[in-house]
């Protein structure tokens, strides 16, 4: 682990005040010891990264597999009308939500 001063209670007060929390004494130390060990953990990533590793974005390699885009039958206008509740002009007729805008 690096040689870091740990996170004092007057600096989680400060942080608690510019983030607009109200914390008590008892939490104050309570989250000072929590915010050691997250900056703690920050400071040995690091340390691991080194500048021999390429950066990645996923620990194996990923290929997308698709399947060929081969035209289908689908469903004619009218089949797609037929389960609709209403339908004008062979569109869905929905209820207007929005004012005429024209």
């Amino acid at each position: 682990m690096s040689s870091r001063d740990q996170i004092s209670r007057d600096e989680v007060a400060h942080l608690a005040k510019l983030s607009r929390l109200a914390v008590t004494d008892a939490e104050l130390d309570l989250f000072a010891g929590q915010l050691d060990v997250i900056l703690g953990a920050v400071a040995r990533v690091g340390e691991v990264a080194a500048d021999d590793i390429p950066p990645t974005s996923h620990a194996v390699p990923l290929q997308n597999v698709f399947r060929p885009d081969e035209l289908r039958p689908g469903l004619s206008q009218e089949q797609a009308l037929s389960g609709a509740p209403a339908s004008e002009d062979g569109r869905f007729r929905v209820p207007q939500i929005l004012g005429e805008e024209q």
